[in-house]
């Protein structure tokens, strides 16, 4: 029989509450110790000891061996283990506040409600999203301050959360995301989260990876944001945005700030770029639709595997130098990749440095279908061109570069683009 106890708060007395939880996490965190929560207002904490969620089955994401040193065994595993678990029932303008290591799952619909991690840098949060809905004016609906890393997982429901208005500031700090968090961050699930935001969808200042359940963001800035990398293993990821779909930068280290992709169906809808990494962009696997100004944007872009499908106005797939680490190239040795360009100073494929095919099939129909300022290379694969195919590489040297690799304005990128986004604006975030 299960057992519920509700404790209720009471801020006229200033009490808190805390439960003594632990938390199982899997092998490879290797992550033990109490869990307690403190509400920094009114609230309705319920322990379950066999709640309906903890009936799922497990499942997890499975990987390649080349992929598998992205991911933990914890990032992939789609159910949290509510052995031990915390329970909330969000109530409106009653933020809650977590300061230990441990498993805390969501419920029910609020508005103006924070959740903020502020816990030991080693401490390993997982938030259990199950059936909840926040709906906030002015800050994230999750709040990440401090913690070694934070799982946000889905139970078998639909969770929705928004933010309406202006984001403040937080101690300097710039909250712009419905999801925001200062340290390493994972999304997966067995279920569907809803995110509408006015500025970012989610954003982690180190890692962000998706692993899991449907994703669906609407936003009017980046959809998924990340300083250090953004990995996607699995999942079912729908963006429409103004700006950038996936946005990978660190402003203060030019050697990270990439985006890799193993799996899963994404489907983005982009006012600027669908992706943007500052250094590489892999490709190994997934089904990628992309719409948007250039839909796949890194100082190198490697594609291995996956089915692309893209829709450029400006170009489909571009190499420029955004970072001084790494050389300026696009390197395609698999994978089904579809490029539709519309009319006008158009690439298909746009590297400032070399263009290596080896292997896949890439169908382009587009007036200038390739463009590189470096070596271009076909040695496999099957290149067809506006119905055609092709075994040599044409190379497009209207809007180009000088042959060797010099980069000159009007060859794919500003001068400086390597530190300012596309369309001037000066430093992205």
């Amino acid at each position: 029989m299960t057992r519920r106890h509700t404790y209720r708060i009471i801020p006229a007395l200033m009490l808190a509450a805390s439960l003594a939880a632990c938390t199982n996490a899997s092998a490879s965190e290797k992550a033990s110790s109490a869990a307690q929560s403190s509400v920094q207002e009114s609230v309705t904490e319920t322990v379950q000891e066999t709640p309906a969620a903890e009936t799922q089955t497990q499942t997890q994401t499975t990987v390649t061996e080349s992929s598998s040193d992205m991911f933990t065994e914890r990032d992939l595993t789609q159910t949290a283990d509510l052995s031990n678990a915390v329970y909330y029932d969000v109530a409106s303008n009653q933020n809650i506040e977590i300061t230990e290591e441990g498993v805390y799952v969501l419920r029910g619909s609020a508005e103006n409600v924070t959740v903020t991690v502020d816990a030991v840098d080693t401490a390993k949060v997982q938030i259990v999203l199950d059936g909840v809905t926040i709906t906030n004016t002015s800050a994230p609906a999750i709040y990440v301050k401090s913690a070694d890393k934070v799982f946000v997982t889905t139970t078998d429901s639909t969770n929705t959360l928004t933010v309406t208005g202006t984001f403040t500031e937080d101690e300097n700090v710039n909250t712009d995301a419905v999801i925001f968090s200062k340290d390493d961050l994972t999304v997966n699930g067995t279920g569907t989260l809803v995110i509408s935001s006015t500025d970012n969808g989610i954003t982690s200042k180190d890692d962000l990876k998706v692993t899991g359940g449907t994703i669906e963001i609407t936003c009017a800035s980046d959809a998924l944001e990340a300083n250090d990398s953004i990995r996607i293993a699995d999942g079912n990821i729908t963006i429409n945005t103004q700006e950038d779909g996936i946005h990978a930068e660190n402003d203060e280290d030019n050697t990270v700030g990439y985006v890799y992709i193993s799996g899963g169906t994404i489907n983005i809808n982009a006012g600027d770029d669908a992706i943007h990494a500052t250094t590489t962009l892999t490709v190994d696997g997934g089904t990628l639709t992309l719409r948007g100004a250039e839909c796949m944007e890194a100082t190198q872009v490697l594609i291995n595997d996956g089915d692309i499908d893209i829709q450029a106005t400006d170009d489909g797939i571009n190499a420029g130098r955004k970072s001084t680490a790494y050389s300026v190239k696009i390197e395609i040795t698999g994978g089904n990749i579809n490029i539709a360009m519309g009319a006008g100073d158009t690439d298909a494929i746009d590297s400032n440095g070399d263009l290596l095919i080896s292997g896949g099939t890439i169908n382009i129909t587009a007036q200038s279908p390739f463009d590189y300022d470096g070596t271009g290379s076909m040695t496999g694969g099957t290149v067809i061109v506006n119905g055609t195919e092709t075994n040599t590489l044409t190379n497009q040297m209207m809007g180009g570069g000088m042959m060797g690799g010099g980069q000159m304005p009007g060859e794919g990128q500003m001068p400086g683009e390597g530190q300012m986004h596309q369309g001037g604006m000066g430093p992205r975030h």
